[in-house]
């Protein structure tokens, strides 16, 4: 009993953690393994047994197959087909939800929306539609499509494991398949029908200029005949502002230099194109003689906006030249979301040294659908944030990989060879196979299947590597000793009993529906793997009071752990899309809410249809 209270008390603690967020999941998770050991409800050297289980292994295996798939062409041949989804919203909604709703059914959530998500941003802007009314249909799709198969979500993965350990062995590839695949068509029908009406518009998301308002930022600075920055090099220009300004572009002549790639010296008649607060013009044509648009001095003060349309109007009179167009390909512009495992969470641009290591400007940071005004060097990113950068598109992806980051709707597709692509698809069916015919363990397969992708070159290694999220294995392997000792310490049985007791005179399915919704709104705050680990053990204990099977308990938690519309911090898919689309965080319930009653109507009578209690 105090061992039970004792998991209680570590596990009150951890979901703080997770609901906090100062701390990454994982570490949290592991702070609540080591406090599991410290105090004796987990042994010592079973601590660490996470790391080799079959649920770890499947889900890392998971990961490198997904990223197979992606470097084969697989996902960015379906991707060019939904770019001829035709001008009508709801079409395009139709288009990309069903094709990420087939993704994720077969390879990791996250990943399938990381390569449709720079499609829809694309089909928005080309179309002149809000990103907003296709984002979050996308995010939400990713989850249901999950739903389908073993391999769908790690929730499946960690129910399977845990159906295994209470000796009924794994649940196979498509068991899930009838509930999930049932859930899923009811979620897009809704969307499509009914729930488009509760996304949120946001209006001037289409484009990178409505976005980020680019052109009422810049101001050019003539170099003039006594101007001390002749000779300078950019760095020495930029060292002179108490901010890191980036400078777009040099024009000299009729020749537009990209700023991260112009390496000479100023001449005298060179303009220069950048962005820059009204404190660093002053310091700029104090310090290093420019002029802005070849005006006074005095020029400079007032607001930005003033004083870019005095240098504009200024720039227009003396040379004749108009406002500058701006073109995101010219200027070689980007913009990219951080995602939840990049390495710019909580750190500043001078920390990152983005220009000198990575060869990126920062122009620009948007967040929650508006453009940061605070200096940049200031800002700390967040998970969501869009970031408007400056680099050379053939470094681009790689260093934008390095950074965490997903481009947006500049990513270009590139449909792979078709020999590595009929390669990872065999592979992969092989895989099913051994796994259908129950000739492997679902672990083994596919970190076979997942071995051959590697050596067979359809993956380089390295990606292989880079493919498995450090942060969500270690949670799983910290998270997998912790829910045992809720189940072995006697603390599951205890919030089984209590629920019993409570529910003594319900019928088992108000119990089932109970437990849905429990699961459903713990998902909405943490892990939707965390949420799944915890409450099997509470599910297979209340089976057991009933003297029921334990598989529809099961399923009703598989079902709900994945259902997580209600907030943006529910699932990566969601945070995902936050700042892409303009979303706020209320914004999410408004759709979530609905689609999750949708998706109980439809669950629990499908599971007791083809998982019956007894």
């Amino acid at each position: 009993m105090q061992e039970a209270y004792a998991v209680f008390a570590i596990l009150a603690l951890t979901l703080v953690g997770f609901v906090w967020g100062r701390f990454r999941y994982d570490l949290v998770a592991m702070a609540a393994l080591l406090a599991s050991v410290l105090l004796g409800v987990v042994p010592a050297d079973e601590a660490f047994a996470g790391f080799g289980h079959p649920a770890v292994i499947t889900v890392a295996a998971v990961l490198v197959l997904s990223r197979g798939f992606e470097h084969a062409g697989l996902v960015d041949w379906i991707a060019e087909k939904t770019l001829a989804a035709g001008s009508n919203p709801l079409w395009q909604m139709a288009v990309l939800t069903a094709t990420v709703i087939v993704l994720s059914a077969v390879m990791n959530n996250v990943g399938a929306l990381a390569l449709l998500l720079p499609v829809a941003v694309r089909v928005a802007r080309e179309h002149d539609t809000s990103p907003s009314m296709l984002l979050m249909p996308l995010a939400f799709g990713s989850l249901l499509g999950g739903l389908i198969t073993l391999i769908g979500t790690p929730p499946n993965i960690i129910i399977s494991a845990f159906r295994a350990s209470q000796g009924d062995g794994p649940f196979r590839m498509f068991d899930f398949a009838p509930v999930g695949g049932l859930v899923a068509l009811a979620g897009l029908a809704f969307m499509l029908l009914i729930g488009w009406r509760f996304i949120p518009y946001r209006k001037g998301q289409s484009s990178a200029d409505a976005l980020f308002e680019t052109s009422a930022y810049l101001s050019e600075l003539t170099v003039g005949e006594e101007a001390k920055a002749i000779g300078w090099t950019l760095r020495q220009v930029r060292e002179v502002c108490s901010e890191p300004v980036p400078v777009l572009a040099v024009l000299r002549g009729d020749t537009q230099h990209p700023g991260h790639r112009f390496y000479g010296t100023l001449q005298a008649g060179d303009v220069l194109l950048l962005e820059a607060s009204t404190d660093d013009l002053q310091q700029l044509e104090d310090k290093a003689g420019l002029t802005l648009g070849g005006a006074e001095p005095e020029a400079a003060a007032g607001d930005d906006n003033a004083t870019t349309d005095r240098a504009v109007e200024t720039v227009e009179a003396a040379s004749g030249r108009s406002k500058p167009e701006l073109d995101a390909e010219d200027l070689q512009l980007v913009e990219a979301v951080v995602r939840a495992d990049s390495i710019l969470i909580n750190r500043t641009v001078a920390q990152l040294r983005l220009l000198n290591q990575h060869g990126l400007h920062l122009v620009a940071v948007s967040r929650d659908g508006a453009r940061l005004k605070q200096r940049l060097r200031e800002v700390r990113f967040k998970t969501g944030d869009v970031l408007l950068l400056q680099g050379d598109e053939g470094g681009l992806g790689e260093s934008l990989a390095e950074l965490g980051c997903l481009p947006l709707a500049s990513r270009k597709l590139a449909l792979g060879r078709p020999r590595q692509l009929l390669l990872a698809l065999s592979v992969f069916a092989l895989a099913i196979g051994a796994m259908l015919f129950d000739l492997l363990p679902a672990a083994v397969a596919l970190s076979l299947a997942a071995l051959v992708t590697l050596a067979l070159g359809v993956l380089p290694l390295r990606e292989g590597y880079d493919a498995i999220e450090g942060p969500v294995i270690v949670l799983l392997a910290a998270m997998l000793p912790v829910g045992q000792a809720l189940d072995t310490s006697g603390g599951a049985a205890m919030i089984a009993d209590a629920m019993l007791t409570f529910g003594s005179g319900w019928p088992p399915i108000l119990t089932l529906c109970a437990l849905f919704v429990l699961t459903l709104l713990l998902s909405n705050v943490v892990n939707n793997a965390a949420a799944a680990l915890l409450m099997a053990p509470i599910a297979a204990s209340l089976a057991n009071g009933f003297s029921l099977s334990l598989d529809p308990f099961l399923m009703a938690v598989a079902v709900s752990a994945s259902s997580a519309f209600l907030t943006p911090i529910g699932h990566q898919s969601n945070t995902l899309v936050m700042g892409p689309g303009g979303y706020r965080f209320r914004d999410y319930w408004k759709l979530g809410l609905p689609l999750s009653a949708v998706v109980m109507a439809v669950a629990i009578p499908s599971i007791l249809l083809f998982w019956p209690l007894s």
